[in-house]
């Protein structure tokens, strides 16, 4: 059985809705084996200027393998209305993995643990609810050690 914990964000549309969707797609067609964080609203990160966004952490237990794991949750964001039009930009749904059990995965198109986790605040707060001591595979530092690290500034709030 897979541990796998998933990034969910929004900042277009009914943000909540978006994420209640997504997580009802990842139990249907992901596990319906599924913890959920509470939901953190937080300033753009990377493209300022667009919407807050609404993120939150799921973390599943899967029999899939990672790679299926990448093409069903872009099969639920394109379903779901995602335009990948430019980086960073707005969007109704985004899905990341951020760890696939304690594997390293490097291959294109899936990059595991996500490669930038340690250094986002609205990532790391809904992580840290559900997987505190959840050792990073490849910085060797918990979760909790990664947050009290964190210089990002952007302000998370739990909704």
């Amino acid at each position: 059985m897979n541990n796998v914990f998933l990034l969910l964000g929004s900042n277009l549309g009914d943000r909540k809705e978006s994420l209640q969707q997504a997580i009802m797609h990842i139990s249907y067609d992901i596990s319906p084996d599924i913890r959920v964080s509470s939901v953190y609203e937080t300033q753009s990160w990377g493209k300022t200027d667009e919407p807050d966004y609404l993120n939150m952490v799921v973390e599943v237990k899967t029999d899939l393998p990672a790679q299926t794991v990448l093409d069903k949750i872009l099969s639920i964001e394109q379903v779901m209305g995602r335009k990948r039009e430019e980086k960073w930009g707005s969007r109704t749904i985004d899905i990341d993995i951020l760890y696939f059990n304690a594997d390293i995965i490097d291959i294109p198109g899936l990059h595991v643990p996500h490669p930038h986790l340690q250094n986002r605040g609205f990532t790391l707060a809904p992580l840290v609810e559900l997987a505190p001591q959840f050792v990073h595979p490849v910085l060797k530092k918990t979760n909790l050690q990664l947050k009290k690290e964190l210089t990002d500034g952007l302000i998370v709030k739990k909704l």
